[in-house]
């Protein structure tokens, strides 16, 4: 029992030091943390064995890249940070906006590992649950594991079922299950603030124009605006 108190002591004071950090942050992370999304969306697209497939791209009303370090011992911890844009009623493509994201749990565990996943959201209904103040993708929405690139069969099968939430990951030949369990996510409002220089929250960076894309940013909507053109 002390041994899982301490346990506990442990993982809540990282959480307390991630949330202390996130509220002092700086612009430059946010350029780092937004550079490393689009090396894993870029990095999971580079080989058919773990590439989204073109014709869910196609159907993609959003897509969040999610990079989270998971730690515990006994109780864990996964915590981190994700990037989502959606496409707009136009057909374009939003500009990104940093979203938190984090997931706690019970059960015999031990070690630290990175967890990168791609979600890609197949409606605008599911899309607009971003703009919920705290969400959860496999809660809240029909998630399951994706299958990869050259599977056209299972990829036709998989869409006509009627999933909202297709989630990827970078390790070949990993799924995460029928069903599966994004974990919490929530707009970081004080992230888009500082990135943007603007008190607009997300409503208005991913569903209006008010907000002037950085040179930063480029890059990304590009890419998704290619690999997702219909």
């Amino acid at each position: 029992m002390k041994k899982l108190l301490n346990a506990f002591v442990l993982l809540a004071t990282l959480a307390a030091a991630v949330s202390a950090h996130a509220v002092n942050i700086k612009r430059e992370t946010l350029v780092e943390r937004l550079d490393t999304c689009e090396a894993i969306l870029q990095d999971l697209q580079s080989s058919t064995k773990t590439a989204i497939p073109a014709e869910v791209l196609r159907r993609a009303q959003g897509i969040v890249i999610i990079n989270q370090v998971q730690a515990g011992l006994f109780l864990g911890i996964k915590d981190g940070y994700a990037v989502a844009l959606v496409r707009r009623p136009n057909g374009k493509w939003s500009i990104p906006v940093f979203l938190r994201a984090g997931e706690a749990s019970f059960g015999l565990q031990a070690g630290v590992k990175a967890v990168n996943t791609v979600l890609v959201l197949l409606d605008d209904s599911t899309a607009r649950l971003l703009l919920k103040s705290r969400f959860n993708f496999g809660a809240e929405a029909k998630a399951q594991a994706g299958v990869r690139g050259g599977e056209r069969e299972a990829v036709t099968k998989q869409l006509v079922e009627g999933a909202q939430v297709l989630a990827y990951s970078l390790q070949e030949g990993y799924y995460l299950g029928a069903a599966i369990k994004t974990g919490f996510m929530q707009p970081n409002d004080e992230a888009n603030r500082v990135f943007y220089n603007t008190n607009n929250r997300l409503p208005e960076l991913l569903f209006s124009d008010w907000t002037t894309p950085p040179a930063e940013t480029r890059f990304i909507m590009d890419y998704v605006a290619r690999l997702t053109s219909r």
